[in-house]
C-alpha cells in the first residue's frame, strides 16, 4: 500500500492496491464501514482503515488540482482493471497529462 498521493498516478496507483484487496471502493465511503461479506467482520484494522481514509483525502485533493472528477477516474480504473468495461460503458475519464 502506497503511503502518500501526490499526483494522479498515485491516485491510480491507490486504487490497484484497492483492486488488489479486494475492495469493491467508492471514494465517499469511509473504510472503517467496509466488512467481509462471508463473515461480517472489519475488513480493515482501525490503523488500516485510517490509512486508507487519509489516502483517499489525498486522492480528492489531487484530483480537484487537476480538474479531474475522482468518481470518474476511480471507476474507469476499477472497470478496466477487472474486465468489468467489456460490460459497463467507460466514464471517459482520461487522467490529464498521466498516460491514464
Amino acid at each position: 500500500m502506497i503511503t502518500e498521493i501526490k499526483d494522479l498516478q498515485d491516485v491510480a496507483a491507490f486504487m490497484h492496491c484497492l483492486i488488489e484487496e479486494s475492495v469493491n471502493a467508492h471514494p465517499d465511503d469511509s473504510f472503517s464501514d467496509y466488512v467481509h461479506i462471508d463473515t461480517g467482520l472489519p475488513t480493515y484494522t482501525n490503523e488500516e482503515a485510517a490509512l486508507r481514509n487519509r489516502l483517499m483525502e489525498q486522492a480528492f485533493e489531487v484530483c480537484e488540482g487537476n480538474h479531474a472528477d475522482i468518481y470518474s477516474v476511480m471507476q474507469e480504473i476499477f472497470l478496466k482493471e477487472t474486465g468489468l468495461d467489456t460490460f459497463i460503458p467507460l466514464p471517459s475519464a482520461v487522467i490529464p497529462d498521466s498516460g491514464i
